[in-house]
């Protein structure tokens, strides 16, 4: 038997996943690493800890599933995008890498704005926001000179670790689209955009497809890994685009619901939606894009209360699904780090309101998962106003998805049918990529067929979505009059 490795990079942690030909999940392994929080709105990652977590997930999936390295077939990988490593003549890292939900750059995505607005919507189909990673790079070229002197080149986080592994040099179409250097019109490394940090295109890595199998296991990787030398390893992609994919929203109008370290709403188009409220991407599959809200810190805030306040998550859901909706008047905001859409204001902050003396730690609880699926209905009434055609339906992804009282909260307050896949995480989504570029499937929709199906659905309570529906009006009102203080005072 054949096998195939996907293995992913997220806010906190990373996946690795091992896929047969025959479509089978064999084995998983996940190893967390940590999120470092400087200063208020800095947010960092060091890249060595994905090298670090990516040895210890190969050698641990060898281990739990017996597999021979040798029928490996490839090794694919994903990661959030935006995330820029700045690096040396010698690929050595020269900082932290600047994590995309990080808010420090303002200031440059003002001056962004005013001097090169125009430019970077028609080259990028975005507006400048501290997401980006032209805004991140800028900072450190304003605020960090020493360390601009040294850079020689710019990688991504799925992309550094590939480099580890095989010492090449690149990075797909869809990874460039979110760096705010690449040209979406001409797919091709901006000269104007690079040319604001100082760089050249040259300096930046050759552009190809997801599929595109771009070198192979080095020795020195195979002795730390345990993999076989000479492997093949494909370039791999944006860790959003392999859970649409692996989620089975491949059609236009299909739509996901991704409950992760982020928040997103995504509905397969065959055009992109340039506007300020939408992140929009390539699909893999030629044709298609998957445009999408943005909620910055989703499962992200359930993280923070468990880490902050205890308890594991299974504990906190028991406590919370024993309080009424509505949190007996606690409202949560989930800005943690500023929020995308329908705002795109880095200076919002997360907040509990109407605390009373009667509340208890099952109330926040409910109140964080809550405030979590506003924000998401936010996303959802977003994408209406802008006429975006899509199903009345649509598959959850992402961890968070996993919590059964979540689960049927957001269906709730959305008012939507939500669709459970069997597997929906990247990871798999990237073992099922490497499938397909070594034609172990013939194509998308076999490795949809093969590797996948549905295992749940969970349908919306009326009752209960006009409930949330009035829980909606009082968290709105409440931002509308929180969002004038945090915009003048400094926290």
């Amino acid at each position: 038997m054949k096998y195939l490795l996907g293995i992913d990079f997220g806010g906190g942690a990373s996946k690795a996943t091992l896929l047969s030909k025959a479509g089978t999940l064999c084995a998983t392994n996940t190893c967390e690493y940590p999120t470092r929080y400087p200063k208020a709105g800095y947010v960092e990652q060091d890249p060595q800890d994905w090298v670090r977590v990516t040895v210890e997930n190969i050698t641990a999936i060898l281990e739990k599933s017996g597999v021979r390295p040798c029928d490996i077939v490839a090794v694919s990988l994903d990661a959030a995008t935006h995330t820029a490593v700045i690096l040396d003549e010698d690929f050595q890292v020269i900082r932290p890498a600047i994590y995309w939900t990080d808010t420090r750059s303002t200031r440059e995505v003002e001056y962004l704005q005013a001097q090169l607005g125009d430019v970077i919507e028609k080259q990028v189909l975005h507006r400048p926001d501290t997401i980006w990673s032209l805004p991140a790079l800028l900072w450190i070229k304003n605020n960090e000179p020493d360390a601009w002197r040294k850079v020689r080149k710019i990688m991504f986080p799925k992309d550094y670790v590939r480099h580890f592994l095989t010492g090449d040099y690149v990075t797909d179409f869809i990874e460039a689209e979110g760096s705010m250097l690449f040209d979406v019109n001409t797919m091709a490394w901006s000269e104007t955009l690079c040319g604001v940090l100082g760089l050249t295109p040259q300096m930046l890595p050759t552009v190809v497809k997801p599929t595109d199998i771009v070198g192979k296991i080095t020795r020195e990787a195979a002795t730390l890994t345990g993999l076989t030398v000479g492997t093949p390893v494909l370039c791999g992609t944006t860790d959003t685009v392999m859970e649409v994919f692996a989620s089975g929203a491949v059609s236009q109008g299909n739509m996901t619901v991704k409950l992760a370290t982020a928040g997103r709403i995504c509905v397969i188009t065959d055009r992109p939606y340039p506007n300020r409220h939408l992140v929009n991407y390539s699909h893999v599959i030629d044709g298609l894009y998957y445009p999408g809200t943005g909620t910055k810190s989703c499962a992200a805030s359930y993280r923070w209360f468990r880490d902050t306040f205890g308890e594991d998550y299974a504990s906190l859901d028991r406590q919370a699904e024993n309080i009424c909706i509505g949190c007996d008047g606690l409202v949560f905001h989930p800005y943690l780090n500023g929020e995308l859409t329908p705002y795109a204001n880095p200076n919002l902050c997360a907040d509990f309101v109407g605390i009373r003396a009667f509340h208890t730690k099952a109330h926040f609880a409910r109140a964080v998962l809550e405030g979590v699926a506003m924000s998401m209905l936010d996303c959802k009434l977003t994408l209406e106003k802008l006429h975006i055609p899509h199903e009345d339906r649509a598959v959850i992804i992402g961890g968070g998805g996993k919590s059964p009282l979540w689960r049927q909260m957001v269906s709730d307050a959305l008012g939507i049918k939500l669709i459970e896949m069997q597997y929906s995480d990247s990871s798999f989504g990237s073992a099922m990529l490497a499938g397909v570029a070594t034609h172990m499937f013939s194509g998308y929709a076999d490795a949809l067929k093969k590797c996948n199906a549905s295992v749940s659905e969970t349908v919306p309570n009326a009752a209960h979505t006009e409930k949330y529906l009035a829980l909606y009006n009082k968290y709105k009102k409440i931002q509308e009059a929180l969002e004038p203080i945090y915009n003048a005072v400094t926290l």
